[in-house]
């Protein structure tokens, strides 16, 4: 199960259906429908050792048949357990192999879906869905099912023993095989409750979890605890009946089959009274009659994980399919020259409503522009998209002539520096963050990324250096200190496009001068840098600035041009950064 390799004008969409993933596996599939086939065989030791004990050796006291009959079984048992074993260690190398097909599609899920799509409760369930896949695969639940098709084969030896031991025992399997089409009418029902249920209290916890210091702090925690009990008490009830329905139809099947075997045991019984079975029967059609039954009783104790498993299944199956690219676009040489905005419209994921209206321009290398206007003017928005964070719903963002789908998502990365309003760091080295977590990455880069946003200083201060670990959204380091570092993850390798995302909302003087100087740096080297803004002093190194209202561009031109018109008061043509005037409305 390889990924295929796409040359030109030869165009594939990666398959991410689980299905035919698992089609893929169909001669491991194949080994363990063999070895099942071998262990069903196998299992019939019992009964036909029981038969030839009492219809053979009792009657013949022969001491010597007896042990030869024990000798065989010894190994025919010796066998079935190894061959039950390598079944088990296959089903589990099966789901192991998904696994490793599907973890990268999975983990990709849980990135993109929020930026393509309006994601559910718990952003972690593609994620839950593949484990639950694989738990499924390992557990004796396929093995179960794969046992099924021999209940006809033991049903038919049964009715070679007599016709009414097999008229008992197939009464009995119908019983069962209708508690089986029950147990899945409940528990589907069920299970989907249950999984939305989950999402939604995880989701309360892990949000409680962020905000831990605003809930202590101001009283919020019994309320929102409240609020999680509520949460975690519809889970719980959801939890408890669908366990109720599982363990109800459990123990009656558990029961009814044995039931059956006394049944059956009474049926022999009554055959052998009448002279019309041997005693041998009696016991070989018992177990017989047990095993036939048995996969079915297994099937209905792990009904609820296949029910779940095929729920997952499906779910991130449609999915990744919604996030599936189709071709891989053909690498491109890296930008050097303009980046064209061409009247651009975009809406937030899963909703109908644009933000961004009809937005054009162009900017050549060397250009830095500054977006200004009030809040949710739909700034952050026009950021997102010219980064490709978020599609367009119409226009296209290029870059030297070449829409953003046209790259590779890998190689439009390594030319797209991005710093977004909300600074997330994550857990690793200083040095890991800056490089953009690359594998084998260019120590000399790291400190020219780090140089380029005057942060080398700062970090050979830290206690570690470039190697200090910042620990989980980079909780060992002041809100100033993270957006410094990110600034520098944005600058790493020197790409093409910079867009910057309120870059000085947590710095002080000494962070604005080094942020003036990085802007200027981009330009100097023949980037293109974008800067969403609210505080001037974020505007001394650009040379255009766009004024945003209602998702549209009113004003777009020379800087001190532009801000003439909308600052408030007017402090002349040229911005005074100790002043700091605020942006108004154009």
């Amino acid at each position: 199960m390889h990924e295929r390799t796409v040359g030109v004008g030869a165009p594939t969409r990666r398959n991410t259906r689980i299905a035919e993933r698992l089609k893929e596996c169909r001669g491991a599939f194949v080994a363990v429908g063999i070895f099942s086939a071998a262990i069903n065989v196998l299992m019939l030791t019992g009964s036909l050792f029981m038969l030839q004990v009492y219809d053979r050796v009792l009657p013949s006291h022969s001491v010597p048949t007896l042990v030869t009959l024990f000798a065989v079984v010894v190994l025919l048992y010796a066998a079935l357990g190894l061959l039950d074993m390598i079944r088990a260690r296959m089903l589990v190398r099966i789901g192991h192999a998904l696994d490793e097909e599907m973890s990268g599609d999975a983990f990709r899920a849980v990135v993109q879906a929020p930026l393509h799509a309006k994601v559910g409760a718990d952003g972690l369930q593609p994620l839950r869905d593949l484990d639950q896949i694989r738990s499924f695969l390992s557990s004796a639940g396929p093995s179960a099912i794969l046992d099924l098709p021999w209940m006809p084969f033991y049903l038919l030896l049964c009715f070679a023993f007599h016709w009414w031991i097999g008229v008992t025992a197939t009464a009995g399997a119908l019983i069962l095989i209708a508690t089986a089409l029950l147990t899945e009418l409940l528990v589907r029902r069920a299970t989907r409750t249950i999984t939305a249920d989950a999402a939604a209290r995880l989701m309360l916890a892990q949000a409680s979890r962020r905000n831990a210091e605003a809930l202590t702090v101001m009283g919020m925690v019994n309320p929102v605890g409240a609020q999680w009990q509520a949460a975690n008490q519809r889970y719980m009830h959801g939890h408890r009946c669908g366990s109720d329905i599982a363990v109800t139809l459990g123990a009656f099947s558990r029961v009814l089959r044995m039931l059956l075997q006394s049944a059956v045991l009474a049926v022999g019984a009554l055959l052998v009274i009448r002279q019309e079975a041997t005693a041998g029967v009696i016991i070989a059609s018992s177990i017989l009659t047990s095993r036939a039954l048995a996969p079915v009783e297994l099937v209905i104790a792990h009904w609820k994980s296949f029910v779940a498993a095929r729920q997952s299944g499906r779910r991130l199956s449609e999915l990744l399919s919604k996030l599936d690219a189709g071709a891989v676009p053909l690498a491109l040489p890296a930008p050097t020259r303009t980046l064209d905005v061409e009247l651009i419209s975009v809406r937030p994921p899963g909703r109908a409503t644009n933000v961004v209206q009809g937005v054009r321009f162009t900017l050549k290398a060397g250009q830095a522009l500054g977006v200004i206007g009030p809040s949710a003017s739909g700034k952050s928005s026009l950021a997102r998209a010219l980064v490709g964070a978020w599609p367009t719903v119409a226009g296209k963002v290029r870059l030297d002539g070449a829409a953003l789908e046209q790259w590779p998502a890998e190689a439009r990365g390594r030319h797209i520096g991005y710093l977004p309003q909300d600074v997330e760091l994550l857990d690793g080295t200083v040095g890991d963050n800056i490089a953009r977590f690359e594998q084998n990455s260019d120590a000399a880069a790291v400190i020219a990324a780090a140089r380029a946003a005057g942060v080398h200083e700062m970090v050979l201060a830290l206690p570690h250096g470039y190697e200090t670990r910042i620990g989980e959204a980079g909780q060992a380091l002041s809100a100033g200190q993270r957006q410094r570092i990110a600034l520098a993850r944005a600058l790493y390798r020197d790409p093409f496009l910079v867009v910057l995302d309120e870059p000085n909302s947590n710095l002080d003087a000494d962070g604005e001068r080094a942020l003036t100087a990085a802007i200027a740096g981009i330009r100097t080297r023949g980037g293109v840098v974008v800067v969403i803004a609210h505080r001037p002093s974020a505007l001394m190194a650009v040379d255009r600035v766009a004024a945003m209202a209602k998702g549209e561009i009113h004003a777009f031109g020379e800087r001190d041009d532009v801000l003439r018109q909308v600052l408030r008061p007017a402090a002349g043509s040229r911005i005074n950064a100790a002043s700091e005037p605020r942006l108004a409305t154009p």
